[in-house]
């Protein structure tokens, strides 16, 4: 069925899927109405069957002993086709009788009374098909022993449903008939601006689009782009989709200038750390110019120490070289649990111990019960992600500044942030501050003139973070610049002790 319906137009799937749903519509109108119809006649009925019920007692009371009497039939005003029985004690029916039309009592057939046999005297209704006599509601109720069985015939409420079942399909079938034709000419004339859409569509495949230089292809009429409407929509998104042919152009040469920049951006990328190697050099191969030339220029000892350092400043870099390049290779890192806490404390105290003008604090805010922050990563990397955040830190900032490391553990992540009040980090600098080569000298005071780094250090933060599946963010403002590293924990962390360490100086 659904592979036919595929087959055919939208307009004919539309018509059908609508009739479809106007036919259930209206016959859950049409079975709700019945019901509830039906429900109330026999509410009704009910009423009146239990109304009879006590009546038929109230007569029988007259004359308890007669357990046979139904003399209460002949009463003027019973109904005709009542139906009244006496019961013994055991439920049995002992007479039975039905009401005519202008005609006495009749009493009623072994068959009939057949039919109504099994009722508790409880006072509910039930429905019982009574030969001869047509479908009856009944009860049997017990007033102080007398046991009366009553009933009145369904036949209104039967006929009454039956009439409202057949007006309403009556109804419904009209209904349905003119609901389609109004569907079937609503839906073609709504249809109408897709067809124009799909003739656009057809001439704009005709174009000759394998040039390179499309310009002027025809438009969908701005009348069909409306875009409250599912046609205006497609005819909207076929101009934007002509519009991005057109553009193509555009956006090869825009890719082609991203593609320069991004080859100027690696060209200075090597021109720099050729320059920060070239420094180290420059003074290694002077100093050993000096001493080759005697050592009455120059003292020795002084010579060897310059060569000493520069050769570490050179091998500094290069390892930090290495080390993005290894990172960015994607090679994996060592895998163990690091506990942070200690880890910040221990880079927190080195840090104070090549600088001590500044003043240091330690926050911890740690919640589990042993007070310690794992992760799973390397803890060599995870040391010079924080010794690196605390160096910048100590490095830009001037004398009397107050770094604090903190770090905060939950059952999933593990933060350690760096802030200072130092004098901030430029607006400017800001998006570019973990590029490689980034350098902040101009704006931010360094601490001595022999301080000066490579500019590689919040790089190397940032790959070291990205690679142990972290993130870090900064955040800075005059009086309060703020680094943060998020890390997923080693494992799920206890919850139902805490552990908080007040801020102390270290």
């Amino acid at each position: 069925m659904t592979a036919r319906l595929r087959g055919r137009s939208l307009r004919t799937r539309l018509l059908l899927f609508i009739t479809a749903v106007l036919v259930c519509v209206c016959a859950a109108m049409a079975l709700t109405t019945v019901y509830a119809q039906r429900a109330y006649l026999l509410g009704n009925l009910d009423d009146r069957v239990s109304d009879a019920a006590e009546r038929g007692v109230g007569g029988a009371a007259l004359h308890p002993g007669l357990t046979r009497d139904l003399t209460f039939l002949n009463e003027t005003g019973q109904p005709a086709g009542l139906l009244a029985a006496r019961l013994d004690a055991q439920g049995n029916i002992i007479s039975a009788a039905v009401v005519g039309h202008d005609a006495p009592p009749r009493t009623l057939t072994t068959a009939q009374t057949t039919a109504l046999k099994g009722l508790e005297p409880d006072g509910s209704t039930h429905t019982r098909a009574v030969p001869g006599l047509g479908t009856y509601r009944v009860t049997a109720i017990d007033a102080s022993g007398i046991r009366v069985l009553a009933g009145l015939p369904m036949d209104d409420v039967l006929n009454t449903i039956s009439g409202l079942v057949e007006i309403e399909a009556g109804v419904a079938a009209v209904g349905l008939t003119a609901a389609g034709c109004v569907c079937a000419v609503v839906i073609r004339r709504q249809l109408r601006p897709l067809g124009r859409v799909a003739a656009t569509a057809v001439e704009v495949s005709h174009a000759p689009l394998g040039r390179g230089q499309v310009t002027g292809l025809t438009r969908v009429p701005e009348r069909d782009t409306d875009p409250g409407s599912e046609a205006g929509q497609v005819g909207a998104a076929l101009n934007r989709m002509i519009d991005h042919v057109e553009a193509s152009l555009a956006e090869r040469q825009h890719s082609e200038e991203q593609v320069r920049r991004s080859e100027e951006r690696m060209r200075r990328f090597l021109a720099d750390a050729s320059h920060e190697l070239r420094t180290p050099l420059a003074s290694i191969a002077g100093y050993a110019e000096l001493m080759n030339r005697g050592t009455d220029r120059i003292e020795p000892g002084l010579a060897w120490r310059r060569v000493n350092a520069e050769s570490a400043r050179m091998r500094s870099l290069v390892e930090d070289l290495l080390l993005l390049a290894r990172l960015d290779e994607g090679r994996p890192l060592q895998s163990a649990e690091v506990d942070m806490a200690a880890l910040v404390a221990e880079a927190v105290w080195d840090a104070r111990a090549a600088g001590a003008d500044h003043v240091w604090q330690l926050e911890l805010d740690l919640d589990l019960d042993d007070g310690s922050a794992l992760v799973l990563g390397d803890e060599a990397r995870l040391h010079q992600v924080v010794a690196n955040l605390l160096a910048n830190a100590r490095v830009h900032t001037l004398a009397g500044t107050t770094v604090t490391a903190s770090v905060e553990a939950t059952r999933t992540t593990c933060v350690i942030r760096v802030r200072d009040d130092g004098p901030g980090i430029p607006p400017a600098l800001l998006p570019t501050v973990f590029e490689r080569f980034t350098r902040a000298d101009t704006s931010r005071t360094r601490a001595g003139v022999l301080e000066g780094g490579s500019g590689l250090g919040l790089a190397i933060v940032d790959a070291i973070t990205t690679a142990h599946g972290g993130r870090i963010d900064v955040q800075s403002a005059p009086g309060r610049t703020e680094f943060t590293v998020e890390l997923p924990t080693a494992e799920p962390l206890p919850t139902d002790t805490a552990v908080r360490a007040r801020p102390a100086s270290v």
